[in-house]
Parts: C-alpha cells; structure tokens; sequence
C-alpha cells in the first residue's frame, strides 16, 4: 500500500533554516582559523628546511618542527597509529562541536570557545591526513629555563578556545 508523502511544514523549514544560519558566523570563525593555520604552515614548509631556526627575538623564533604526536609530543615515537587515532579523536570533537553549536547557539561566548576549537582541531586534522603529522613553527624559550614545545596557529586557536571556555563557564557559575 503506497503512502502518500506530506510535505514538510513551514515551521520545520524555517527551523532547519535557522539552524543552518546560525551555525554559519561560527563555521565562518572556524574556517577563518583553518585558513591562517594552513596559509601560515604552507609560507613556513615553503621557507624552512625542518629542524631549521630563524631568532626573531630573545625569547621568539620561528623553527620548522614535525610532531606526529599530540600536544607536548604525547605519544610522537609510537608507530604511526596515533595518526589515526589522533584524527578519529579531532572528527568526534568536531561532530560533538557541531551538535554544541546547534544546541547552544545564543551563548556567544560559548560558541567563539567552540568555533575556536573546531578550527584548531581541523588545522591540525588537515595536517595529520596529508603529512601524517602536524606542523609546528612557533618558538618560544627563556635563558635558563628552555624552550616551550613548538605549536601552531592551531593550537593557539584550540588554547584561546579553552580559555574562553573556562572563563565563559565561571561567569555562568558565578550568575547563580
């Protein structure tokens, strides 16, 4: 027996709609950390041979640095499956993003976190499916105290994100 198919109502298209346009300022903010994150990852690979360092300061300087860890070099020595397993872990993030984004799309403060976030983590995913690691370029050391791993656009991206989620969070618990 043949069904006959209803259309779908206005309010459900209006509620797709602006589902969709309100994901776009933060698809935009992510897309815009990808963009430096790429563009500034391709001018340094094109400008430096890895390992290579240029002062730019006392305490700054650019490097070429391969990680195919994560953060702080977590797990880099293994034998090419953190690879994968770093990457399923940035799309799951990035679906759990997406699905936040949706949700809570009137908390500002929270969704700049989340869009951060995002596009850090699909900088580096970018870096680990056509590198197999990410590419890191961003120096900082002290005299007497070392040198802080080297990060990314990325990664500053996924930091700030962070931040503001934390901070955006304690304003939240401090309202109540």
């Amino acid at each position: 027996m043949a069904t006959k198919k209803s259309k779908p109502s206005v309010s459900a298209i209006t509620s797709r709609s602006s589902s969709a346009s309100s994901l776009t300022p933060w698809l935009g903010i992510a897309f815009i950390v990808i963009l430096l994150d790429q563009i500034s990852k391709i001018t340094i690979t094109r400008t430096f041979m890895h390992g290579e360092e240029k002062p730019i300061t006392s305490f700054f300087n650019l490097v070429l640095a391969y990680n195919p860890g994560a953060a702080f070099s977590f797990l880099s020595n293994q034998g090419g499956w953190q690879r994968y397993f770093f990457a399923a872990i940035a799309i799951g993030a990035v679906c759990f993003i997406i699905y936040l984004l949706r949700k809570h799309a009137g908390q500002r403060m929270f969704c700049w976190a989340l869009a951060l976030i995002m596009g850090g983590a699909l900088g580096n995913l970018i870096d680990r499916l056509v590198y197999g690691h990410v590419i890191d370029f961003l120096d900082f050391h002290l005299s007497g105290v070392g040198h802080f791993p080297a990060f990314n656009i990325a990664d500053t991206a996924i930091t700030i994100g962070a931040i503001l989620f934390i901070f955006d969070e304690l304003r939240r618990v401090n309202k109540h």
